[in-house]
């Protein structure tokens, strides 16, 4: 188990800085290696491109992805990791993406976090009184039961 500290959401999505759009020095990776490499399937790669989140260029009828790709890739399963929608993801990475000012962009991704702590709290709040309701029928079996003189299971 890693003692390292873990990421806290700005860190995860802000770790890797995006290499400048038409900026197509380095590596180009396929379909099958991007899959392969965040363990994904090429489905899921090309949704991604549907939504705009990937625009890979075209080596005849294949797609060739740059690093840039790569990256946005990355962070879009990481914010799919912090529950963010992908219209919430999308707005973040192209936000990244631009060459502008970072006060409106960390403004902005704060506001996304802000409404998922709110989502997440409500749900939080929902399982913890379900959870106590299951806690009242549960004492309340075990109390029919031992009047009934069975043992509970």
């Amino acid at each position: 188990m890693s003692t390292e500290p873990r990421p806290t959401p700005v860190d995860e999505l802000s770790e890797d800085a995006l290499p400048e759009a038409g900026d197509d020095a380095g590596p180009l990776f396929t379909i099958t290696e991007l899959a392969a490499e965040f363990d994904i399937t090429p489905r899921a790669i090309r949704f991604y491109e549907d939504m705009g989140l990937l625009t890979p260029a075209r080596a005849g009828r294949n797609r060739v992805y740059t690093q840039r790709d790569r990256t946005r890739l990355k962070l879009t399963l990481r914010g799919k990791r912090l529950g963010l929608s992908l219209q919430d993801i999308k707005q973040l990475v192209d936000m990244y993406d631009s060459h502008s000012d970072t006060v409106p962009q960390l403004r902005a991704f704060l506001g996304v976090l802000e409404q998922h702590r709110r989502q997440l709290q409500q749900q939080l709040d929902d399982i913890q009184v379900t959870l106590a309701e299951i806690a009242q029928h549960e004492e309340r079996c075990h109390a029919l039961l031992a009047d009934a003189g069975q043992p509970a299971d």
